[in-house]
């Protein structure tokens, strides 16, 4: 063990003891939380540095998906923070990929889970690199523009809205209106140890602007294919696709 894992050890100890003590109040113990879930993350991203030359993954895949989760594309290497994934790497980090060495990068319902416009912007040059000249990245993420678009909402809507979005949450209880819907989008921060915060908004034009930004030469819509893509994602979604 490193001088710098012996450090991260002790941090989660110390993290652990104050998140059990009676005397940490509600919104240091949620800080507390949400630290230790960084920790964890960024034990398992040490772990695959190690394990890489260099840090970079070789052979190159032809495809990656980023932040799959759970979500297998037979033919697509997953990379992901969190288990289950083909390999454990903190993408914010960077890519760990060569110039110029695959062909195709997929994700859906990532992006807006990382912090922009530092993690964002990285995560689009990265893809830039990595891709071969005439490679495709193709992402997915919740419509903002489509979900402002329905507001106010007539209530039968705003019900069926939030249940194809939160039948599943134990925060179900406390998203009733459909403003909630859209703070959903914008801002979800439900404490849960599940779910990732959405750090930030994105519809067509901003994904266009972005990824023109890193170097695209072209961002159009993409025809949703679910063979690829997670079927349950296709509602109140925008995809692009973006060619280098």
């Amino acid at each position: 063990m490193t001088p710098h894992d012996e450090q991260i050890t002790a941090l989660l100890t110390q993290l652990d003891q104050a998140l059990g003590s009676p005397a940490t109040t509600h919104g240091l113990a949620r800080t507390l939380r949400a630290a230790v879930k960084e920790v964890e993350l960024h034990r398992h991203h040490r772990a695959s540095v190690a394990d890489l030359s260099d840090g970079v993954l070789k052979p190159s895949p032809t495809k990656i998906q980023i932040g799959g989760g759970g979500h297998r594309i037979e033919g697509f290497l997953n990379i992901d923070i969190v288990p289950p994934a083909d390999l454990l790497w903190d993408v914010r980090e960077g890519i760990p990929l060569a110039d110029d060495s695959t062909q195709e990068v997929f994700s859906e319902h990532f992006l807006e889970h990382i912090d922009y416009p530092r993690s964002a912007k990285h995560y689009a040059h990265e893809a830039h690199r990595v891709l071969a000249p005439g490679g495709q990245l193709i992402t997915g993420v919740p419509d903002a523009a489509y979900v402002l678009s329905q507001y106010p909402a007539p209530p039968e809507q705003a019900t069926e809205m939030i249940e194809r979005w939160y039948a599943k949450r134990e925060c179900r209880s406390d998203i009733n209106t459909y403003l909630d819907l859209i703070n959903y989008v914008f801002r979800d921060q439900d404490d849960d140890p599940t779910y990732n915060p959405h750090y930030w908004a994105y519809d067509h034009g901003k994904l266009v602007q972005l990824f023109c930004e890193a170097g695209f030469k072209t961002v159009e819509p993409w025809t949703f294919d679910p063979t690829m893509a997670n079927p349950k994602r296709r509602w109140a979604s925008v995809y692009v696709i973006a060619t280098k």
